[in-house]
């Protein structure tokens, strides 16, 4: 499959079913954001891989909205990145969640980028608080984004290229 083709039928999926994601189908999830471009080859990532289920629930609660996906996940790649090595650590892990979710689209495992950067848990904390609460990462490790992993239970229909906002393109100048 062209790489055109594998970003146009990429899509976040939120609803999963009870069936596994193979540990080779996750390897190769890892070893894709492994691949990715970083400034200066730094690569200032590091992946959480979470397949416990009542770790799954209780990071289900990390976010006012938009985490509950993790209730029927079979997995998540939580990413951080450390900012003692990088000033541009953001761009990095995004490179790597996008890499991953490419890869877990491709493999026929629905995927979906929970934001955990400049989020709020319910209550006083940081989902990066949270976050470090629960999975216990260093103080230099800021958090980026989850990566929910499961077996689709319905997977959106492809993008159409005809339809994307060519207008958003600009040519020599503004």
């Amino acid at each position: 499959m062209e790489l055109l083709e594998v970003m146009r039928k990429r899509r976040s999926v939120r609803t999963y079913t009870e069936e596994t994601v193979s540990e080779e189908k996750v390897t190769s999830i890892l070893q894709a954001g492994l691949l990715s471009a970083s400034g200066k080859a730094i690569r200032p990532w590091e992946f959480i891989v979470i397949r416990n289920k009542e770790t799954l629930k209780t990071m289900a609660e990390c976010r006012v909205a938009g985490s509950k996906m993790l209730l029927s996940a079979d997995c998540a790649i939580v990413v951080l990145g450390d900012e003692e090595k990088s000033d541009v650590w953001v761009e990095d892990c995004s490179v790597a969640m996008e890499n991953m979710h490419l890869m877990a689209d491709s493999l026929g495992v629905g995927s979906c980028w929970i934001q955990g950067r400049l989020r709020e848990a319910p209550g006083e904390k940081t989902t990066e608080e949270y976050l470090r609460e629960l999975l216990k990462f260093p103080e230099h490790f800021r958090l980026e984004a989850i990566l929910s992993l499961g077996m689709p239970k319905n997977h959106p229909e492809a993008y159409e290229l005809e339809k994307l906002p060519m207008e958003k393109i600009h040519r020599e100048m503004f």
